[in-house]
């Protein structure tokens, strides 16, 4: 009897048999720009740890009204209260309490920065990319003016602003507006301090962006797509600022500090936010005239004061983290 046939199998030649090399491995997708880019950003502890306190910070700004025990401007007969259980952070001359007076003054402070920041944005990117893809004659008007601005002593500009514009803008609101003019005379400083800053804040990103516009508008990609009958403002938008943004946004994290530090000088010698508005720069200055060598209340400087160098240190490691992530010459 012969025996039955198994199975059948197809003699399927190994990696040794007949001189085959074994399958190349499945090499991963290429990671994009900003993938590299998060992926050092991650890397960098500094930065995350300052990324994710500032994140904490804005979500507890944002939500403290809602959440606070006491109102910002509440006052009570508890002057100069320690810091206790029931006010964390003590009292202020008024009674009021200091935490939601430091949590308020962020909100102004933090908006303050972001304003300056978004001028920044809006203003430098704008000018400096249409003076440098222009180039010529119109170039150098537009950083002559640049140039012009830039040699004014900014804080003494500002300063210059706000005194000499606060009561004109105040009589024209109330003049001319009515009922929202009332309204705006009382945040006129703040208004003031927005337009102060942001004139002063966008002429670094427009010289950034100029110089790095003329390096890019005569590479070959630029003149491909010229060549292809794109647009001036499509090159500009779509092949040209791309390759911007990742500096831009550096920038930007390096402005909103040294905004909130203006604010803070400016407050603090009595020209910016002021009274009942607080910032941390008005905070601290508050504090500073409590001083007396019978007692010192040195939770009155010491939490706005804490809490505004913080925040400054952490916007620039996170502005530093993002310079280095955003380097194409770093590690990937």
């Amino acid at each position: 009897m012969s025996e039955e046939p198994g199975p059948h199998h197809e003699d399927v030649p190994s990696s040794t048999e007949g001189g085959l090399a074994p399958p190349a491995p499945r090499l991963p997708p290429p990671l994009s720009p900003a993938q590299r880019a998060w992926r050092r950003f991650r890397r960098n502890s500094p930065a995350v740890i300052s990324a994710a306190f500032l994140a904490l910070l804005v979500a507890l700004v944002l939500s403290w009204p809602w959440i606070a025990p006491y109102s910002w401007n509440a006052i009570s007969d508890q002057q100069f209260q320690s810091p206790n259980a029931a006010h964390w952070f003590g009292t202020d001359v008024h009674g009021r309490d200091l935490l939601t007076r430091v949590l308020y003054g962020a909100q102004v402070s933090l908006l303050v920065g972001m304003v300056g920041a978004g001028v920044a944005l809006i203003i430098g990117v704008a000018w400096g990319a249409i003076a440098g893809y222009v180039g010529g004659k119109l170039d150098g008007i537009m950083m002559r003016f640049v140039d012009v601005v830039y040699s004014l002593p900014s804080i003494i500009f500002v300063i210059v602003l706000l005194t000499t514009l606060k009561e004109v803008a105040r009589t024209w609101f109330t003049q001319h507006l009515g009922s929202l003019g009332a309204r705006l005379a009382t945040v006129t400083p703040l208004l003031l301090l927005f337009a102060g800053l942001g004139a002063v804040s966008w002429l670094t990103m427009a010289r950034i962006v100029r110089g790095q516009v003329l390096s890019l508008r005569h590479r070959a990609f630029v003149e491909a797509s010229r060549s292809l009958g794109a647009s001036h403002a499509r090159i500009l938008w779509h092949h040209i600022l791309p390759n911007v943004w990742g500096l831009v946004i550096v920038y930007l994290t390096l402005t909103v500090p040294s905004v909130i530090l203006y604010e803070s000088f400016l407050s603090y010698l009595g020209l910016g936010i002021q009274p009942p508005m607080a910032s941390w720069g008005s905070l601290v200055a508050e504090g500073a005239g409590q001083l007396n060598p019978v007692r010192i209340y040195w939770w009155l400087i010491v939490f706005p004061a804490s809490l505004l160098v913080t925040t400054l240190l952490a916007l620039n490691f996170v502005g530093d983290g993002l310079r280095d992530a955003f380097d194409p010459k770093g590690p990937s």
